[in-house]
This record gives structure tokens, C-alpha cells and sequence, in this order.
């Protein structure tokens, strides 16, 4: 009598597939770079580039709206937030629509010197040539 071969599923082309769709699953999916709440239409500039790091402070400005840590909030909360930051030294990105009245900014600026920010970049977008 001959014996019977055991037969076992081979797994080899099971594990490339998973594989491939692994690494397709990471090349494609949105890597979250920044934390930005407003679309805006910020102003031109021909200044260099900074890099941003994970400890600033975003904050965004437009017509109607504001937003601090990519999320959209009122001078009040603004003001708590703010408030809540130890470190005076630390870099507090101010981004602005070039649409937005003046008063606005000048509002944001003075909280942030109330609670004794000075270190402050204005963002903008590079000049096209």
C-alpha cells in the first residue's frame, strides 16, 4: 500500500499578498502634516522658510473665523488657551488671511502680549517669480 501525502495549504502567495496590500495601504493614505482648521489666502513673501516643530503654537485668522491647534475656536477660548502655556520662549505661528481687517490681528496681538508671548512668525506664502 503506497501512503497518503498529507496535503497543506501553501501560504507562500497568501503572505505576498497581504504584503502588497499593506504597502499599498500605506503609500496611499494622506499623511496628516500639518494641524490647519481655515483654508486662507495668506500674503506673499520672499523670506526664507522656518521649520516648523510639534511644540508651536498654530494660529489661524481669517474674516469670520479663529482657530488655535487646528481647531476652530472664539477670542475666549483663545484667551484660555493662551493662558495654559508655560513656556514663554515658545514660537507661536500666526497665520492670516491678507483679507482680514487689521483690528482683528491687532486683537490676537494683544492677548498674546498680555500673557507675555513675544516670540511670534507671521506666516506666508513664497512670491511666485
Amino acid at each position: 500500500m503506497k501512503k497518503r501525502e498529507i496535503l497543506t495549504p501553501d501560504i507562500t502567495p497568501l503572505i505576498d499578498v497581504v504584503f502588497i496590500l499593506l504597502i499599498f495601504f500605506i503609500v496611499s493614505s494622506v499623511f496628516k502634516k500639518d494641524e490647519l482648521a481655515l483654508v486662507l489666502n495668506l500674503p506673499t513673501s520672499s523670506a526664507k522658510e522656518i521649520e516648523l516643530k510639534q511644540k508651536e503654537v498654530i494660529i489661524e485668522l481669517d474674516r469670520e473665523k479663529l482657530a488655535i491647534y487646528g481647531k476652530e475656536s472664539s477670542i475666549q477660548n483663545l484667551e484660555e488657551e493662551i493662558s495654559k502655556i508655560k513656556d514663554k520662549q515658545r514660537n507661536i505661528i500666526f497665520r492670516i488671511d491678507k483679507e482680514v481687517k487689521y483690528e482683528r490681528v491687532i486683537k490676537i496681538l494683544d492677548l498674546l502680549q498680555k500673557h507675555e508671548l513675544f516670540n511670534i512668525s507671521l506666516l506666508t506664502d513664497t512670491k511666485s517669480k
